[in-house]
C-alpha cells in the first residue's frame, strides 16, 4: 500500500483560479474510488492504493488539465511506499496524535 500527495497545476490558462480543474481532477478519482482511496485538501490531494494503480490513476489525472484546455500542466508529487508494514492514511495520523496524548 502506498499513499501519494499530489499537486496538479494547469499553467497559462489566463486566471489565477484552479478550482475547475481540481473538480474535474477529483471526478477521476470518484471514477477510481474503488480501487483508491482520497483526501481532498486545501493545497494538494492525497490518494492511498497500491502503487501500480495509483501510478495508472495519477496519469489520468494528470490529463484533466489538457483536456480542459490547459497547454501546460507541472504535477509534483511524493510517493510513500512502506513495505515493512501495511501503512494507511489513518494509521499515520493515529501515530501521530497518540504521541501528542
Amino acid at each position: 500500500m502506498a499513499i501519494v500527495d499530489i499537486s496538479i497545476i494547469p499553467i497559462g490558462t489566463g486566471t489565477t483560479s484552479v478550482s475547475e480543474y481540481v473538480a474535474g481532477i477529483h471526478k477521476v478519482l470518484e471514477k477510481n474510488a474503488e480501487r483508491v482511496k482520497y483526501k481532498l485538501t486545501p493545497m494538494n490531494t492525497i490518494i492511498e492504493g497500491e502503487l501500480p494503480v495509483l501510478l495508472e490513476v495519477i496519469q489520468q489525472m494528470h490529463e484533466v488539465p489538457f483536456t480542459k484546455g490547459a497547454a501546460r500542466v507541472a504535477t509534483t508529487m511524493r510517493i510513500d511506499d512502506r513495505r515493512d508494514k501495511e501503512s494507511t492514511m489513518e494509521k499515520k495520523l493515529q501515530s501521530v496524535q497518540s504521541k501528542l496524548s
